[in-house]
C-alpha cells in the first residue's frame, strides 16, 4: 500500500468506528478483508487509527464534525511532511482537499481543556479533583503512543541474558529504572511475538507501571496468592516469578472467557498458576496469604493503549463502578487468612475509584489498616495506575 492508500483505509475504519463499533473489531475484520495489506500496512494503518483516536476532539474540532476524513487530515497535518500531496484522488488516494478544509486548518481556535487535552467533558471536574498540578502534563501523556515494555520471567534468564537474546532478534531494549526485570523495547517492537526470547517464555509483555504494582504486593517464596480479577493474567505469572515457584498462585475472574489464554501463557513461562472459574474448589475462604485485586475501572489510566475506551465511558459507567468495586473488594477479603494481605489496583487515575475506595473499605471494615498506597501516572514510566495494600488484623 501507498503511504496515501494508508490514509484511506484508516478514514474508512474511523469512520465505522466512530458510529460505535469497537476499534480492535474494526481493524481485525479490515485486516482479514484486504489480503492486498502486508504485516507493515497493517500495523501503520493501526497506528494512524489510534493516533486519531487518541486526539479526536482536537483533531475534530478545527472541522467542526467528526469524521474520519477529519480526523486524518489532522492527523497528516501534524505528522507527515508534504501532507498535502497525499490527497490526490488518484488510485486509492484521498479526495483532493478542499478550499473549505485548508481554511479551517489554517483557522485560529479557542477550545476548552477537555478539546484541546482530548478527554469527555462529563470527567473534567474528576481529573482536576483527582491529578492537581500534574492535570496538564498527565492529560497531555494520554493523548501521545504507550511504550512497549517486557518483563523478564527471573525464573528462566537473567536480564542480561534476555538483552542479548532479544538482540539476536534485532530487539533493542534499555532497562527501566526502579524494576529489577522491566525492560522497554526502543527498536523492532513489532518482533517480539516471534522472538526467541518471549516463545521460550524468557519474556511477557507487561507495562512498566503493571509490573510495579506486581510487586508492591511484596509477594515472596512459600505465599498462596489469589489473584482474584486476573483477566489475560499478566499479574498471575509476575506474582509467580515472584514468589519462584514456591507456593501457589490461584487465579479467578467471574468472567472466565478473559483467562482462556492463561492456560498457554503460563506454559510458555513455565508457571503453575491454577485456573478457579467461580465455584471452584480452591477459592476457601481464609486460604490465602495475598488477594490481589485488579478491580474492573473506568481504565482512565490505560487510554494510550485503549484510546476508543475514552469516548465509550459514561457517568452511567462510574456509577455502577461505585457499586462494583466495593462488592468485590468485600468478597476478596472473605479469602484471607487472619493476617493476610489485600492488594486493591485499578488502571484508574480518578481519585472516587482509588484512595476513596480503599478509604470507604477501611471505613466498614475497621479490623483493615492502610500499609500504604501509590499512584503511577501515565507521564512517568507506564500506564496510570493505582495500588493500595490493605492488611487484615
Amino acid at each position: 500500500m501507498t503511504p496515501a492508500a494508508r490514509l484511506s483505509a484508516a478514514i474508512e475504519i474511523l469512520d465505522r468506528i466512530l458510529v460505535g463499533d469497537p476499534a480492535t473489531l474494526v481493524l481485525t475484520n479490515w485486516g482479514r478483508q484486504s489480503r492486498y495489506a502486508g504485516s507493515r500496512d497493517r500495523a501503520a494503518v493501526r497506528d494512524i487509527v489510534y493516533d486519531c483516536l487518541r486526539k479526536k476532539r482536537s483533531y475534530a474540532a478545527p472541522f467542526h464534525k467528526e469524521t474520519g476524513r477529519a480526523l486524518v487530515i489532522s492527523h497528516a497535518a501534524e505528522t507527515t511532511d508534504n501532507w498535502q500531496s497525499l490527497f490526490s484522488g488518484e488510485m486509492y488516494a484521498p479526495a483532493p482537499l478542499s478550499d473549505e478544509e485548508l481554511s479551517c486548518l489554517g483557522a485560529d481556535q479557542v477550545v476548552s481543556d477537555a478539546v484541546r487535552l482530548n478527554y469527555p467533558d462529563f470527567l473534567d471536574r474528576e481529573f482536576r479533583r483527582s491529578l492537581g498540578d500534574s492535570f496538564d502534563a498527565v492529560m497531555s501523556a494520554l493523548a501521545e503512543r504507550a511504550p512497549v515494555d517486557l518483563r523478564v520471567n527471573a525464573m528462566r534468564a537473567s536480564t542480561t541474558d534476555a538483552i542479548s537474546i532479544l538482540a539476536a532478534d534485532e530487539i533493542e531494549v534499555v532497562e527501566i529504572d526502579g524494576l529489577p526485570n522491566g525492560l522497554r523495547v526502543v527498536q523492532n517492537p513489532r518482533r517480539i511475538a516471534g522472538s526467541q526470547a518471549y516463545r521460550r517464555g524468557i519474556v511477557e509483555l507487561q507495562d512498566a507501571s503493571s509490573q510495579a504494582v506486581a510487586l508492591f504486593s511484596e509477594a515472596a517464596p512459600g505465599m498462596s496468592i489469589l489473584d482474584y480479577c486476573a483477566g489475560g493474567g499478566g499479574k498471575s505469572l509476575a506474582l509467580f516469578d515472584m514468589i519462584q515457584g514456591e507456593g501457589r498462585v490461584v487465579a479467578h475472574d467471574i468472567a472466565s472467557v478473559r483467562m482462556n489464554d492463561l492456560p498457554a501463557r503460563a506454559a510458555r513461562a513455565h508457571a503453575r498458576i491454577s485456573i478457579a472459574q467461580p465455584g471452584h474448589a480452591a477459592l476457601k475462604p481464609g486460604a490465602f496469604d495475598v488477594v490481589f485485586v485488579d478491580a474492573p475501572c473506568s481504565g482512565t489510566g490505560s487510554w494510550r493503549r485503549k484510546p476508543d475506551a475514552k469516548w465509550r465511558i459514561s457517568e452511567g459507567d462510574l456509577r455502577n463502578l461505585d457499586k462494583v468495586q466495593p462488592e468485590i473488594l468485600e468478597r476478596a477479603a472473605g479469602f484471607l487468612k487472619p493476617d493476610g494481605r489485600l492488594i486493591y489496583a485499578t488502571c484508574s487515575l480518578l481519585a472516587r475509584e482509588n484512595e476513596n475506595r480503599v478509604k470507604q473499605f477501611i471505613a466498614t471494615n475497621p479490623s483493615y489498616r492502610i500499609v500504604k498506597y501509590k499512584t503511577f501516572l501515565p507521564n512517568g514510566p507506564g500506564d496510570g495506575f493505582f495500588v493500595a495494600w490493605v492488611q487484615k488484623g
